[in-house]
C-alpha cells in the first residue's frame, strides 16, 4: 500500500515520473478518464482550503473516480473518536483518504495502520502536493532543476520543508532568509543530514537572493497564527519581496508563491502581478501533478 506522507515516500524515478505525468496530463486533462473507476476517495479538511480542495476534487472526477468531501468538525473524530478508529471505519468505505491537516502525526498514525492509502494534502510539517506542482512548474518551464538555485523568504514552513526534501532529488541548491529564532525544523535537519543536503542560511533576504534563479516566498501567518498576527507581520516586515528586494536578485529571477498571497505584506502587488503567469501555472499544476500522483498510489504509474 503506497501512502504520499511526505516526499521522502518517493524514490528518485517517482518523483521525476509524476513530474513529466504531470506535465502530460497538463497536455491532456482526459489523459486516462477511466482510472479510479468505481473507486470513492475521502476528502478531509480540517484546516479551509481553495485550491487543494478544487484541485483534488477535479482530479478525482476527470479521472473517473467518486470523491467526498468531509470536514473534521462534522465527523465523531471532532467529538473524541480516535484517528485509529475513525481511519478503520473509512476504510471499510473507501479507497483512499485525502486529508488536510494540523498534524503531521494524524497523517502518521493513519498510514501506519496501512488499511488505506493516505495523502497529505497539507500538514503543520509538509506540503508535498505543493512541492511536487512547483518542481513540476520549473520543470515545465524547460528549466535544468539540478542547475538551479531557489532562495525561499520568510519562515521555513512546510512549502519549505518539502521544496528542501524534493531538492534531494532534484539537485537544486537552496537558500533561506529568516529572522532570528526561525529555524528549519530538526527533523527536516535530519533528513538533510542523512542525505549530505546543504541549505543555505541567511538572516539578510538581499544576501538570498544574490544568486537565485528562484525566489519563493508564503504568508506570514498562516492558518491557527492568527493571534500571532501583530507581532509575526512586525517579525517579517523587512523579508517582504518586493522590487527592491529583487534589485539585488539576478535579472532573470522569477518569483513563485503557493499562495493564497496576502498582498503587501510578503509580496507586494507589483511583484505579484509581474510574475502572475509563474504563480498561477503553480496554481494550476496542483491538478495536473495530483491526477499523477493518484495515479502513484494505485500503482497506475
Amino acid at each position: 500500500m503506497r501512502h504520499l506522507i511526505h516526499l521522502m515516500n518517493l524514490n528518485q524515478d517517482e518523483f521525476f515520473s509524476l513530474l513529466k505525468r504531470g506535465v502530460e496530463f497538463k497536455k491532456n486533462r482526459l489523459l486516462n478518464p477511466n482510472a479510479l473507476k468505481n473507486k470513492s476517495i475521502a476528502l478531509l479538511f480540517e484546516k479551509a482550503s481553495t485550491r487543494t480542495r478544487i484541485s483534488f476534487s477535479i482530479a478525482i472526477q476527470e479521472l473517473g473516480g467518486h470523491y467526498l468531501v468531509l470536514h473534521a468538525n462534522e465527523l465523531q473524530l471532532g467529538r473524541g473518536e480516535t484517528i485509529e478508529d475513525t481511519t478503520n471505519v473509512l476504510s471499510r468505505y473507501l479507497d483512499g483518504i485525502m486529508i488536510r491537516t494540523d498534524s503531521q502525526k494524524k497523517l502518521e498514525i493513519m498510514a501506519n495502520l496501512n488499511v488505506i492509502p493516505v495523502i497529505n494534502g497539507l500538514s503543520d510539517l509538509f506540503h508535498p502536493c505543493q512541492a511536487l506542482a512547483d518542481y513540476m512548474t520549473l520543470y515545465d518551464m524547460g528549466m535544468d532543476l539540478s542547475k538551479l538555485e531557489l532562495a525561499f523568504i520568510g519562515e521555513p514552513n512546510n512549502v519549505f520543508n518539502s521544496l528542501v526534501l524534493g531538492s534531494i532529488f532534484t539537485q537544486t541548491k537552496i537558500s533561506i532568509a529568516a529572522p532570528e529564532g526561525f529555524d528549519i525544523h530538526p527533523r527536516v535537519k535530519e533528513i538533510l543530514k542523512k542525505f549530505n543536503k546543504e541549505v543555505r542560511i541567511y538572516k539578510d533576504p538581499k544576501e538570498a537572493v544574490k544568486n537565485a534563479d528562484v525566489i519563493y516566498t508564503d504568508v506570514w501567518v498562516s492558518m491557527g497564527q492568527e493571534k500571532e498576527a501583530d507581532i509575526r507581520k512586525k517579525i517579517f516586515q523587512p523579508y517582504s519581496v518586493n522590487l527592491e528586494l529583487l534589485k539585488y536578485a539576478p535579472k532573470h529571477v522569477i518569483v513563485m508563491h503557493c499562495l493564497p498571497a496576502h498582498r503587501g505584506e510578503e509580496i507586494t502587488n507589483e511583484v505579484m502581478d509581474k510574475f502572475s503567469s509563474v504563480i498561477f501555472q503553480q496554481a494550476e499544476n496542483r491538478l495536473h501533478v495530483q491526477k499523477a500522483i493518484l495515479e502513484w498510489i494505485y500503482y497506475l504509474i
